[in-house]
């Protein structure tokens, strides 16, 4: 009888180790297979949607932020009202001014600002001559590689120039306007910007 009892409770051990472990098992199977239906890394950085707040924007003038979007940086900027004045005079000394071109920009954002927002820049901050980084100049006065410089983007690399809405100048090195990605604002946060997804696509 000793021993029945002996055998009952190692046969309970026995039942529940093994139930315990296969639980276990079952768990992780299930995770490592729901876990296989999210976008890898490499897919995220491939074009995986990128949520912004820009928040910061409201305290730091002048502030731009950058976030990679596709490998590529994406520049998210506000502009002043003086900035934004300056845009209709400048067309005379730029190659697209009316960014006709529609793989630079999109049909939500062909404007003068070439923005859903006016005082908010959302840009592809790469140049389109030969790939460098152009440096941000916001300031509306001369500068050494423009005496009539009224705010924007110049590209050390090879003096390509564009304005603060990211439209080239006639005569540099560059062949097209920065590129505007697709982007929307959050329809319940005026703050967060999602690039990846256009206005359109959003349900």
């Amino acid at each position: 009888m000793a021993n029945e009892g002996v055998n009952n409770g190692r046969r309970r051990f026995l039942t529940t180790s093994t139930a315990v472990v296969g639980g276990v098992g079952v768990a992780t199977a299930a995770y490592a297979f729901l876990s296989s239906w999210k976008p890898s890394a490499r897919a995220q950085s491939a074009g995986a949607p990128v949520e912004v707040d820009i928040s910061r924007l409201d305290t730091q003038p002048g502030a731009r932020l950058t976030v990679q979007w596709r490998g590529k940086p994406v520049w998210i900027f506000r502009r002043t009202e003086a900035q934004l004045a300056v845009l209709p005079g400048l067309a005379e000394r730029l190659a697209d001014p009316d960014s006709e071109n529609a793989d630079q920009t999109p049909a939500f954002a062909r404007n003068l600002a070439r923005s859903i927002k006016p005082d908010i820049g959302v840009l592809v901050g790469i140049c389109t001559h030969l790939g460098c980084s152009p440096m941000y100049v916001p300031e509306l006065q001369p500068q050494a590689f423009d005496s009539e410089w009224q705010g924007g983007f110049f590209c050390p690399c090879h003096n390509s120039r564009f304005d603060i809405a990211g439209r080239v100048f006639a005569g540099v090195p560059a062949p097209s306007n920065l590129p505007v990605p697709p982007h929307h604002f959050d329809p319940d946060n005026p703050n967060l910007v999602i690039i990846g997804i256009a206005p359109e696509e959003v349900a």
